[in-house]
């Protein structure tokens, strides 16, 4: 018979048990890259309505190019693109999969089905020798990938970034490929990762495959990745866009949008490092600092005469640190919008579990700078993210009802009250705003950054679609489709219609907006509508609807509404 001693030693070691049993699960990384996907397929599945930030416009980008996909157009092929392919893939596949899911989640999200199952390759094989590290590798890419938050605010206002979400996917895809090449023992499961991610880095954007090659490259110099693996992974790298290529030519007109956006964005490159630094002190001053103290560590205790001691440090975390860094901040100049340095987060953590238990003076300086280079990122990522979520509630709907799910978005009551005013504003006083414009400004400096200029446009597209459904049901015809002579167009999506080939999509006129040729001219004859916002006019507008005019002769302008002018096929 059991006494109630026993019965009191069996009831404890059980609760100890459990005890022991919830801490495991609670660095367990299976266990929370199980939480992350539910959190995402919820957030997919729920017709959310999101605060919206800065660029919300950037985001109906990747909407425009779904549809286009969805017509069965092709990438730079069918349309330019400011950026590469498999993006806009996976947005479309998510958006197929998830009518329902916001489009700034979608878009946050859409690099996930390519980098999330590397990711859970990584940590898993780490967690084969270390649970502690395969859990430090993990958390810092799900809070990452968490939500649409960039890491430099452009407007004070809470709300989600409606830009930057391809420099985001990058930024995650180095994340893993700095944790491969660091934390992955295993040569030929290496070269699998490093062909993979170094495919996605090509295809989502080049300059993020430019910074991984620098990373590989550097790999291959210090030692820690043969140059025959290498080789392997990129000729199947290779390998694989040949294949692409011969059964699409996806390949090779990529690479004619790249070489084309190379000669529209030209100028000095040392400025826009000095912007990054300027910018992003407050991780590339911590980060310079815990080089100066590694190096000062490394020549200390310097045993070897100074050419073996140069290979030794370029080979540590010092020298990786140093390659990293420069890598991570050359993507970046290229960038408005993004999760900048957060690939250094591995590398860090290289660092740190050669110190932790280093009995050296210069350990506190060390551990002091880690977390100097790391914390604020992570603060700045938490609190802009609190800053949206908590806000939210108070929001008020804005009613862009004819929009669909882009327009399922909120913005502060004050916000829901000065649009339309300010759209109505724009509408009274167009000859002023042009006057503006043709002396190159804007109505405001950070003019498309303003929530309540996002917010505004919103209204007017809304607007655009009321007057094309009205005019319509006057003239009994339905329009074949819409090219708007704006940054995006809205219209054949909501309305149904098919876009026009040989475009540009995302229409920048200093950096994505390439010379019209005959094929463009060819097929926006063909196309029954040309729209053309008023409210208000703007310097891009103003560029856009001259770089198009010839496409505009003998057309038929329509004033279908305040903000809008339609120009109309014969």
């Amino acid at each position: 018979m059991t006494t109630d001693y026993g019965k009191a030693e069996v009831a404890l070691v059980a609760g100890h048990g459990g005890a022991w049993s919830l801490r495991r699960l609670a660095v367990s990384p299976g266990f929370w890259l199980a939480v992350f996907v539910a959190f995402v397929l919820a957030g997919l599945v729920l017709p959310l309505r999101l605060p919206i930030g800065p660029n919300y416009w950037d985001t109906a980008v990747y909407f425009d190019a779904a549809q286009r996909i969805h017509e069965g157009q092709v990438p730079s092929i069918d349309f330019f693109a400011p950026v590469g392919p498999l993006g806009y893939y996976l947005v479309a596949g998510l958006d197929l999969f998830f009518p329902n899911g916001h489009p700034l989640l979608l878009a946050n999200w859409g690099v996930l089905p390519a980098a999330l199952p590397l990711l859970a390759i990584v940590v898993f094989h780490v967690g084969q020798r270390s649970r502690g590290q395969a859990f430090a590798l993990l958390l810092p890419f799900l809070l990452f990938a968490s939500l649409p938050i960039n890491l430099h605010e452009l407007y004070p206002l809470p709300g989600f970034d409606g830009y930057g979400h391809y420099n985001r996917h990058i930024c995650l895809l180095l994340y893993i490929l700095v944790a491969a090449l660091f934390f992955v023992r295993g040569r030929a499961l290496m070269t699998g990762l490093v062909a993979a991610l170094m495919l996605a880095l090509f295809l989502v954007k080049v300059t993020g495959a430019v910074s991984g090659a620098m990373l590989v490259g550097y790999a291959i110099l210090t030692g820690r990745m043969r140059f025959r693996d290498a080789a392997l992974a990129a000729a199947a790298v290779i390998g694989t866009l040949a294949l692409l290529d011969i059964g699409s030519g996806l390949v090779r007109a990529y690479v004619e949008d790249i070489l084309t956006l190379l000669a529209l964005n030209t100028g000095a490159l040392l400025p826009r490092f000095l912007t990054v630094a300027s910018v992003k002190f407050n991780v590339i001053g911590p980060t310079l600092a815990l080089l100066c103290v590694l190096l000062w560590a490394a020549w200390r205790d310097r045993e070897a005469a100074s050419g073996a001691w140069l290979r030794k440090v370029a080979a540590s975390t010092t020298g990786w640190l140093a390659v990293t860094l420069f890598a991570l901040t050359f993507f970046e100049t290229q960038n408005t919008g993004s999760l900048e340095f957060i690939a250094l987060w591995p590398l860090l953590l290289a660092i740190l579990l050669e110190w932790r238990g280093r009995p050296d003076s210069l350990r506190p300086a060390v551990l002091v700078l880690l977390c100097a280079a790391s914390v604020p990122s992570a603060l700045i990522f938490v609190e802009r993210s609190a800053r949206a979520v908590l806000g939210a509630p108070t929001y008020h709907a804005l009613k862009v009802d004819d929009l669909g799910k882009i327009g399922r978005v909120s913005v502060k009551r004050e916000i829901v009250e000065r649009a339309p005013v300010m759209l109505e504003h724009y509408a009274q006083n167009q000859p002023a705003y042009a006057a503006l414009a043709a002396k190159g400004q804007l109505a405001s400096f950070i003019l498309y950054s303003e929530i309540d200029y996002q917010a505004a446009w919103l209204l007017e597209a809304e607007q655009g679609i009321e007057a094309i459904r009205a005019w319509e049901s006057a003239n009994k015809r339905e329009l074949n489709g819409f090219f708007t002579l704006d940054f995006v167009d809205l219209f054949n999506r909501q309305l149904d219609r098919r876009p026009p080939r040989h475009v540009p999509i995302g229409l920048d006129p200093s950096r994505s907006n390439p010379k019209m040729d005959a094929q463009t001219l060819e097929d926006l004859h063909e196309l029954d509508a040309i729209m053309a916002p008023r409210c208000p006019p703007t310097t891009a507008r103003q560029a856009i609807y001259k770089h198009f005019a010839k496409a505009l002769e003998g057309r038929t302008k329509v004033t279908l509404s305040p903000c809008w002018d339609m120009y109309l096929k014969p």
